[in-house]
């Protein structure tokens, strides 16, 4: 093949691309020719059949509840659909307690990264809906396998946002500060980090956005209680993340009196 054909082939793979490819916009590019900010690119779990299939069963939920109430998240907000046992992962009488007579919708994903939900926004898990209150808890696993940063995270976190806001125009939104843990000292420098940002950013309601950080109920004496995390009692024990039903009651409990105020309904207790 001669060097002018080769070019030729060339721009027409590159063009074929270039309209082919998903658009990024706003902070997903932090100039016209970087590499985007994974953090905020839609990215799918279609390769895991269990995430597959929970999508598909969540769009038909969906569907046919039409909810007042949203939660998107991560394990610790699926977490609230186990029945346990053991008693501390117990989770649904909690659940029932404070969001039983809401028509609420979990739409929380083991293992999910902001990338992911940003997905799952962009593939139907808000559309044909107009819930009153939608509460975003996502953030832990960014700073997991994937090791991406406070600020790549807070760049997807906007994202979500500015989706839920596009595709959900009337919808409240109460976004919870990442929960603390205890994996590693960076983790738990870029967590402080983010919920420091976003405080900054959204702790007056700005944007339509209310933040609330209630990192304080998993802290006991001013530490970190290891108690209110089921991680270290499993076989064999990982560091403390996802809070027990007790933590998960604290968490219900510290939230209910803005979410209560977002929904224009009578806290729940």
């Amino acid at each position: 093949m001669s060097r002018m054909l080769r070019l030729f082939f060339a721009c027409l793979l590159l063009t074929g691309l270039a309209l082919t490819a998903p658009a990024l916009t706003g902070s997903a590019w932090a100039q016209p020719h970087a590499r985007p900010v994974l953090a905020a690119v839609p990215i799918g779990r279609l390769d895991l059949p269990w995430w597959k299939l929970r999508h598909q069963e969540k769009l038909a939920e969906l569907k046919q509840k039409h909810p007042a109430l949203l939660f998107l998240g991560d394990s610790i907000t699926q977490n609230w659909e186990h029945a346990g046992p053991p008693p501390t992962q117990d989770f649904a009488p909690v659940w029932q307690r404070f969001y039983g007579d809401r028509n609420a919708v979990n739409l929380g994903f083991i293992g999910d990264t902001t990338a992911s939900l940003l997905w799952r926004i962009d593939n139907g898990e808000v559309a044909g809906i107009a819930p009153k209150v939608a509460v975003v808890l996502i953030g832990a696993n960014n700073f997991g396998r994937v090791h991406w940063s406070a600020e790549n995270t807070l760049t997807g976190i906007a994202a979500i946002l500015h989706e839920l806001h596009t595709r959900l125009p009337q919808t409240k939104i109460l976004l919870l500060g990442v929960l603390p843990s205890e994996r590693a000292e960076w983790v738990s420098e870029s967590t402080v980090a983010v919920n420091k940002a976003l405080a900054a950013k959204y702790g007056a309601g700005g944007d339509g956005v209310t933040f609330l950080d209630v990192g304080h109920v998993f802290m006991t004496g001013g530490h970190f209680d290891r108690s209110l995390f089921y991680d270290p009692l499993l076989t064999p024990p990982d560091p403390p993340l996802h809070p027990t039903a007790e933590g998960m009651g604290r968490l219900a409990a510290a939230m209910e009196p803005t979410l209560a105020a977002l929904l224009g309904d009578k806290p729940h207790h």
